[in-house]
């Protein structure tokens, strides 16, 4: 014998051949049960929790939290020894399936970067965009996602704000859709499904009595209202004619880039508007790591970018964004595969604790939509990993700064920062009504349903 055995066989757990047979290991186990994540350093800003222990799925929800599960027969275990196990990512400005996005994948790499709830603000976003996203989703993502609408799309009907409103809120009659908005039965059914609207001063720049009417839509119809913050002069007009009602100045970090100032001072000058109540502001991760941020995105000056962290030292900004995601075509400010290094680095570099800067992109995300939208699911169901919430977690190894798993809805999306095929129809859609995991648009071509 040229060579000792030293591995045997792990004929107990893999599918082989004996005794002329295939022996299928798995044939008598029942996959109904639970997914346990083991020995993992939870971390839940949102229960206010940091601890070593396990967590159970069942059903899609958060089963148990905490302590010591022990697995039973048809349970399914993960060794999250080492792993940092969190609530899921919910990068509220990440541009998904914008404009000219077409075979780069950006959804299925966002996924693989730990996010589980994307929110796609796409300037050009019309009421189509629900329809044409959410027949995306019921083929098949592995994220959650929604959209913002542009804010120019929504005026360019002959639909008046008070019109508006109502069918955002579902109160819009048929009749006066069809008439006014569109002939398409589709979008007429699905053009409120959003979670808000984006003004872009990038590409349309749009006069008073028009932001006036998306101000008035907002915050009757609950929507988040989000603004282009590059330009600072731009940051404080949409300030002062909001006249106190919400808003929401995204990816600030961007003024501090130099384009249209002084880098401290554009910081300085956005900063300034942010009351953390009816105006409030996100930071985007890439411009907050080393670099400064992406070289064909923007970048920060050293300077600018300190301000940035004093003002989340401060709590001042409270929310982190990745803006974008480098594999599409129509790109933001950042990338996804900066969100996880960004929070742990922050809470290296002593700028945030670690709880505080895994809040930045869970449960603070989640508190500002429920409170936007005036919907308390958004906290109650996302954000955290409370017993019912849904089953969106994000488990990071530390070392490497990735995603181990990506688990969405209780299904293990992604692993080792590589999707797995077998959650593509994990996700659901996002509104600000909460989520449904079918907009149906997707089957409708396809197949009918018998109720």
């Amino acid at each position: 014998m040229m060579y000792k055995n030293k591995l045997n066989f792990m004929s107990g757990d893999l599918a082989h051949v004996a005794k002329d047979k295939v022996q299928d290991r798995y044939a008598g186990v029942s996959f109904g049960g639970r997914l346990i994540l083991k020995g993992g350093r939870i971390v839940d800003p949102g229960n206010d929790r940091d601890e070593i222990g396990d967590l159970a799925v069942l059903d899609g929800t958060v089963y148990q939290a905490g302590g010591l599960i022990m697995p039973e027969t048809g349970d399914r275990v993960i060794d999250c020894g080492g792993l940092i196990v969190m609530p899921g990512l919910i990068d509220m400005h990440l541009h998904l399936g914008d404009l000219f996005e077409i075979t780069t994948d950006s959804v299925f790499c966002a996924a693989a970067d730990g996010v589980t709830a994307g929110l796609s603000p796409g300037a050009g976003n019309t009421f189509m965009a629900p329809a044409l996203l959410g027949a995306e989703v019921d083929r098949g993502l592995p994220l959650n996602l929604g959209v913002y609408l542009g804010a120019a799309n929504v005026l360019g009907t002959r639909m008046t704000a008070e019109e508006l409103t109502a069918m955002f809120q579902g109160r819009a009659d048929a009749a006066v859709l069809s008439e006014k908005m569109t002939r398409n039965a589709v979008t007429n059914t699905t053009a409120n499904l959003v979670v808000g609207i984006k003004d872009h001063m990038g590409h349309f720049i749009m006069p008073d009595e028009s932001i006036e009417k998306i101000y008035e839509i907002t915050s009757k119809a609950g929507l988040l209202y989000m603004s282009h913050t590059q330009d600072p002069e731009h940051a404080e007009r949409m300030a002062g004619l909001s006249k106190g009602r919400p808003l929401h100045l995204a990816h600030a970090t961007a003024a501090g880039c130099k384009t249209h100032c002084g880098p401290e001072e554009g910081m300085q000058r956005v900063l300034k508007l942010i009351d953390g109540e009816q105006i409030t502001g996100e930071f985007v991760t890439t411009m907050l790591r080393t670099g400064l941020g992406s070289r064909e995105g923007l970048q920060m000056t050293k300077s600018s970018q300190r301000l940035a962290y004093d003002a989340l030292s401060e709590g001042r900004v409270d929310i982190l964004v990745s803006d974008g995601q480098n594999q599409g075509t129509m790109k933001g400010f950042g990338d996804t595969r900066d969100n996880i290094p960004a929070i742990l680095e922050l809470s290296e570099m002593g700028v945030l604790s670690l709880s505080r800067a895994v809040a930045a992109m869970t449960c603070n995300p989640a508190r500002l939509l429920a409170g936007r939208t005036k919907n308390s699911w958004w906290k109650e169901k996302m954000g955290h990993l409370g017993a019912g919430v849904l089953a969106n977690i994000t488990v990071v190894d530390p070392e490497d700064k990735l995603a181990a798993y990506t688990i969405v809805n209780g299904e293990i999306v992604s692993f080792e920062n590589r999707i797995v095929r077998r959650g593509l129809g994990a996700g659901g859609w996002l509104c600000k009504f909460g989520m449904v995991r079918k907009t149906g648009v997707g089957d409708l071509s396809m197949y009918s349903y018998v109720r």
